[in-house]
């Protein structure tokens, strides 16, 4: 027996087989027909698509042969694979001095006729054989050798369409991990987002709510300095007149029939109506400027929004607050009634909360609901704009505030948006789109409450605020 040589680019030749990583895989049905193909145009019991390596051949398909590997000192292969420019067919053998003695002819599967197609990569390397075997010995005519180059340029090109398969395979998996990092990316960058535009909300409803505040305390600060002024002597005022009209009374006793001039003033400024009216009028003077001393002082209480402490608070008194300061949005226009407020205010408790915060929150659904009748009188003719706020322990330790208008709705295709930051349906001009945004936040996040609403169109929509009586 006569070993083959190596080839001469041995090294190369081994490190393109490895990369296409077909040792010891599992069979394949692309392979194993290709082999059964060669077996019926050869004729041979025995076909093989064979793959030397380093010290072996191993077959990635056969027909008519159990083992899966030999040594390479014993494959014809390996003689093959050295003349990769054309085959190698043997026609007997026990003829040939290579392999007269090979224990693979004297021994089984007794090998006579051997047929062997190089299986040369696009680079020019000689992996293995597509090979026809028989036990006897024989000739393969012109067609059959072309027969079978050309399968065996077939098992190059799965060998080549596997390998790119495996790189597709590769790919798609990079590229799945990609897309799965570009959206954990993304998802991140929408929470940054979403971060960043609470915080805009926020600063944004902080520097409102600051100027709100500072103005509203200002003008109450300027009203009552006046207005305690005017009331601090309206008791002396009302004193001095007393003084004044006793005197007149006694005058008017004791000098019944004063000269004519003094008679002619007295029916000129009706001296009885006087005695009668003034009094009144004093007293008109004393409840308007109580009134303003209750307005100033809903106006400072509503004011405070350095708070950032939670405190006990009585929620009435807060929605009494905001009402005096919408009171002017309440009332009959060219347009439209008076809108009717409706209070159905349960016995609850004092509640533990941010009570500027919780002001802002009446204020905003307050006037969308005011918004909202004012729209339905001018759309649907609504005869009687109305509010109902009703409130109640709706659940253990926590109470519920509803405001209910009989306005239009809100439209089924705005109503998964109301909450977002910086949406609304109002004309431009109108509305910021912060107002239930920041409502929102305020009852959910900052005292752990729910905000949500019910509305069908054309009869109205009911804002529930519910908020645990103490966290």
């Amino acid at each position: 027996m006569k070993q083959a040589p190596l080839p001469t680019n041995e090294y190369q030749r081994l490190k393109a087989l490895e990369r296409y990583q077909i040792l010891d895989t599992d069979p394949e049905s692309a392979f194993d027909d290709l082999t059964a193909l060669v077996a019926y145009i050869c004729g041979t019991p025995i076909a093989l698509v064979s793959l030397v390596d380093e010290h072996r051949q191993w077959f990635k398909s056969r027909v008519g042969l159990e083992a899966i590997e030999t040594s390479r000192e014993l494959a014809f292969c390996a003689h093959a694979i050295c003349q990769p420019d054309k085959m190698l067919i043997v026609p007997n053998a026990l003829e040939d001095e290579r392999f007269a003695t090979n224990p693979l002819v004297i021994g089984a599967p007794n090998i006579r006729f051997y047929a062997g197609a190089p299986l040369i990569t696009p680079d020019g390397f000689a992996l293995g054989t597509l090979c026809a075997i028989d036990h006897e010995p024989r000739e393969l005519n012109a067609e059959k050798i072309a027969a079978l180059q050309a399968l065996s340029r077939q098992v190059i090109s799965q060998l080549e369409l596997r390998i790119n398969i495996t790189k597709l395979k590769k790919n798609i998996s990079k590229r799945v991990q990609v897309e799965q990092n570009l959206r954990g990316t993304n998802q991140r960058l929408t929470q940054v987002l979403n971060k960043l535009r609470q915080t805009q909300v926020q600063l944004i409803q902080s520097e409102k709510m600051s100027s709100l505040g500072h103005l509203v305390a200002g003008i109450a600060h300027e009203i009552n300095n006046p207005v305690n002024f005017i009331y601090a002597n309206l008791s002396h005022l009302n004193s001095y007149v007393n003084d004044l009209l006793n005197l007149l009374t006694l005058y008017q006793k004791h000098y019944p029939n004063p000269n004519a001039e003094i008679q002619s003033q007295a029916q000129i400024v009706d001296v009885n109506f006087l005695l009668e009216d003034l009094p009144k009028i004093l007293s008109s003077m004393k409840i308007g400027t109580e009134r303003i001393q209750e307005i100033v002082l809903s106006l400072r209480n509503f004011s405070r929004l350095g708070e950032s402490e939670k405190k006990l608070v009585d929620l009435h008194e807060k929605i009494e607050n905001t009402l005096l300061i919408l009171r002017h949005r309440l009332k009959a226009t060219a347009k439209r009634p008076d809108i009717l407020i409706i209070k159905e205010y349960g016995d609850i408790p004092q509640v533990e909360c941010y009570a500027a915060q919780l002001n802002q929150v009446f204020m905003n659904i307050l006037s969308n609901a005011i918004d909202a009748v004012e729209e339905s009188v001018i759309k649907t003719q609504n005869p009687q704009p109305k509010i109902r706020i009703r409130t109640e322990i709706y659940r253990p330790n926590y109470v519920v505030m509803k405001i209910a208008d009989n306005g239009a709705g809100i439209p089924e295709a705005i109503q998964a948006r109301i909450f977002d930051p910086f949406f609304t349906s109002k004309p431009v001009g109108k509305g910021t789109g912060l107002g239930l945004s920041i409502s929102y936040q305020i009852v959910v996040n900052k005292h752990g409450g729910t905000l949500k609403y019910k509305t069908k169109p054309d009869n109205g929509t009911e804002f529930w605020i519910e908020i645990p009586i103490k966290k």
